[in-house]
């Protein structure tokens, strides 16, 4: 017996002792030959990470104006599970469709979604609608998602609301085309967003943390962390204001002439800084997807036959070669060339006579410049020039997608018709700024340059984009001279096919053009691409400006009349708003002669000094604050200015200086005021000023004023006078390919004889 029961005891002890070991032997395996597996899973199940989101680069205009920038969104989710149990479907179909505007079909579509078992979605996004929402909107969702919990007696109705970042565009169509956007996934699709996309994206960090089952941090856990780089912000040379100009004069012409598309330059030739770029129809960046066709920038993508505006390329070189002699006759109407078996008319049927090759620079005479560029300059060398101004080149600015254009000579033809704008000749509007700007600066072709400067946040570092010469393409003469030249297209009001953007008191230079489309092969009598392209003022260019509108409602228009009026307002507003004076007395003849007087120095001087000082020089000021020094004058001593230009001397510290009552002041009195005293003016209207309102905006103080016309006889008057010679425009879409046209030169905007049947098609 107590044999037996020691064996059952050995044998029990040896069966615990086997027990034992394997799980000692267990024990080592998991702790030992595999713990650090093991602790790493374990380190899964207790660490968490999240995402910490890069900020986007804002995008502001040359003034620090923001036009695009990152803001808070949100973005909508349901449980179809969760949904489903609690038997809340139709109440949140309801109540998101009022909401949200989705329709009944892809919400119920969404609600009821499943997987591939039968069973319900735990998670579904409402992409369509309930994507990138703002804040107002995902405020009335919670308050619904409350109600509908608190009505059904339930924890969870199943919308979720996750905060998010989205691309914001303040000034909504401003610039658009230039800006881009970013789809609702935040992908960069066109635009400066496209084009800089990397410098403007950032990278996104993360932090990665030990937790409890309660998902809190654990205080002595391990911690890891990656800050978020922020993207780079973009300055660009647009000037907010003279965009805002182009593009009212833009949707003036879309409002008289219902054109296909119409498209806008403005450009300073001495550095190529783009200080406007629009097209028309717009569309707002902010809802794309109503109308993202219209974010076509047909500025650097459409290619056009120019026709008359090209003739300055060839004026220039003819000038250079010294084969132009203003007042040397020959005899218009047309001309037949060796080996080109349809002769080369003049738009106006037998022309004008024998008439001087300036004359003919003032009617657009094809004949003149089939002389000019085709007999005297030559093929070769008039090749030469065209490809040294730019053309059948991209110009290099700074977005995407830039068509190059062509000037490919095949045929005697295409050399006497290129020399006019036609025929195998196509460019992009960026292309014939730079080309003109390279004429008003000296002869020196620049790339154009879209981007100011670029800053890193994080390093707070700027750099700044240089203007770049690209070659010298004639002499400074011969800038000259052909400046002087085509200010007389613009100041000869009997002969100048540019009459209409004659600027009273400024010497302006400038080119109309108009050109046939071509519809399956054969030039059009119907559809036509008018432009005006010219520069102010002539002796000191500070502003280049380029319109081009696509088939206007009237055939019987041309760039004269369509584009010149906008270019002369664009241009006016734009030099008042440079404080550029005026070269000569409005009220004298229209001789190119200046009339200025030169400022003095009365900084320092007592006010009582600087009274006499001026009123001595006969010189009109207006004191601006309290003080008895003068501490500031504008304009600075020694500026060459026009005798009626008002001289303002600043007694106080700008930020001392009170904002006046402006009622009854006009635009531009109002922004030289507000320049002065630091603050930025907003004006809504047109007119002279009737209301105001001081507010801080982003940090900068700034003045909304409402302007409004004078009432009275005399303003009826004015504002007749206005609607006659305004001109704004408009731009729309433009195929890249599409656009080949016949020069119809601009004399259909003068002479009235426009002969559409004696147009030069391409043989």
């Amino acid at each position: 017996m107590k044999k037996r029961i020691r064996v059952r005891t050995l044998l029990f002890g040896g069966v615990m002792t086997l027990l034992f070991l394997v799980l000692i032997s267990r024990i080592y395996v998991v702790q030992v030959v595999e713990g650090a597996e093991w602790y790493n899973l374990a380190k899964k199940r207790w660490s968490t990470a999240e995402v910490l989101t890069a900020k986007r680069g804002t995008i502001a205009d040359r003034d620090g104006n923001v036009l695009a920038m990152d803001t808070i969104a949100y973005n909508v989710s349901v449980d179809p599970k969760t949904i489903n149990d609690e038997e809340l479907a139709d109440d949140v179909i309801n109540g998101l469709h009022d909401i949200l505007g989705i329709s009944k079909e892809e919400l119920e579509k969404n609600v009821n979604a499943k997987k591939e078992d039968g069973s319900y979605v735990v998670n579904r996004e409402l992409r369509n609608g309930g994507w990138q929402i703002d804040k107002a909107t995902a405020d009335k969702i919670r308050e619904f998602r409350e109600e509908l919990a608190k009505e059904k007696k339930v924890y969870s109705v199943g919308i979720d609301l996750e905060e998010n970042l989205k691309r914001y565009y303040p000034r909504k169509t401003l610039a658009a085309q230039v800006v881009g956007y970013l789809d609702r996934e935040g992908a960069a699709m066109t635009g400066i967003e496209a084009t800089f996309n990397e410098q403007l994206s950032g990278e996104d960090g993360y932090i990665k943390y030990e937790k409890d089952g309660k998902r809190v941090q654990l205080s002595e856990g391990e911690v890891e962390l990656k800050q978020a780089e922020d993207g780079q912000n973009i300055q660009l040379t647009i000037d907010g204001e003279i965009q805002h100009y182009v593009e009212e004069a833009l949707q003036e012409i879309v409002r008289k002439y219902a054109p296909k598309s119409a498209t806008a330059i403005a450009a300073d030739p001495n550095t190529m800084e783009i200080l406007a770029m629009a097209n028309m129809p717009q569309y707002d960046p902010n809802i794309y997807w109503k109308n993202n066709a219209n974010s076509y920038n047909h500025a650097i993508k459409s290619l056009y036959e120019p026709g008359s505006t090209f003739k300055i390329a060839t004026l220039a070189a003819a000038v250079e070669e010294g084969v132009f002699n203003p007042d040397e006759m020959y005899k218009s109407g047309q001309i037949t060339l060796k080996g080109v078996p349809t002769p080369i008319r003049d738009i106006k049927r037998g022309g004008w006579g024998t008439i001087s090759f300036l004359d003919g620079l003032k009617y657009s005479s094809n004949v003149a410049f089939v002389k000019l560029g085709y007999e005297r300059v030559g093929e070769e060398k008039l090749r030469e020039y065209y490809k040294n101004f730019g053309f059948g080149q991209k110009t290099g600015i700074q977005l995407g997608s830039e068509q190059t254009g062509t000037i490919n000579f095949r045929w005697q033809s295409d050399i006497a018709r290129a020399t006019f704008g036609q025929g195998v000749v196509t460019v992009t509007p960026i292309q014939q700024v730079a080309a003109v700007a390279a004429v008003a600066n000296g002869g020196k072709l620049l790339q154009p340059q879209i981007v100011k400067s670029i800053t890193d946040p994080s390093t707070k570092t700027t750099t700044k984009i240089e203007p770049k010469v690209v070659r010298q393409v004639i002499s400074e003469e011969t800038s000259r001279k052909v400046g002087e030249y085509l200010e007389q297209v613009v100041s000869d009001q009997e002969k100048g096919t540019g009459k209409n953007a004659y600027i009273e008191g400024y010497r302006v230079a400038g080119k109309t053009g108009t050109a046939q489309k071509v519809e399956n092969g054969i030039y059009s009598t119907s559809k036509f691409v008018v432009s005006f392209i010219g520069y102010a003022p002539v002796d000191n260019p500070k502003i280049v400006v380029y319109i081009v509108v696509d088939e206007p409602n009237d055939p019987l228009v041309g760039g004269g009349r369509v584009a010149a009026p906008a270019f002369k307002q664009i241009v006016l507003k734009s030099l008042r708003k440079m404080g550029v004076a005026p070269n000569y007395a409005p009220d004298s003849d229209n001789a190119v002669k200046e009339v200025t007087m030169t400022v003095p120095d009365v900084t320092e001087l007592s006010v009582a000094q600087a009274k006499a000082e001026l009123k001595a020089k006969a010189i009109t000021f207006e004191l601006v604050g309290n003080g008895k020094t003068v501490l500031q004058q504008i304009p600075a001593a020694g500026s060459s200015v026009h005798p009626t230009q008002r001289i303002y001397l600043i007694t106080e510290q700008k930020e001392k200086l009170a904002v006046p009552d402006l009622t009854g002041v006009s635009l531009r009195d109002a922004l030289e005021i507000t320049s002065l005293i630091g603050i930025r003016l907003i004006p809504e209207g047109q007119g002279f000023v009737v209301s105001q309102k001081q507010e801080t905006l982003n940090n900068v103080r700034v003045l909304n004023v409402t302007l409004a016309p004078p009432t009275g006889d005399e303003t009826q008057a004015e504002q007749n006078a206005d609607e006659s010679s305004a001109d704004e425009e408009k731009a729309g879409e433009t195929e890249s390919t599409g656009n080949q046209a016949s020069n119809q030169d601009d004399q259909s905007d003068d002479s009235g004889s426009t002969d559409a049947s004696n147009t030069n098609a391409p043989e």
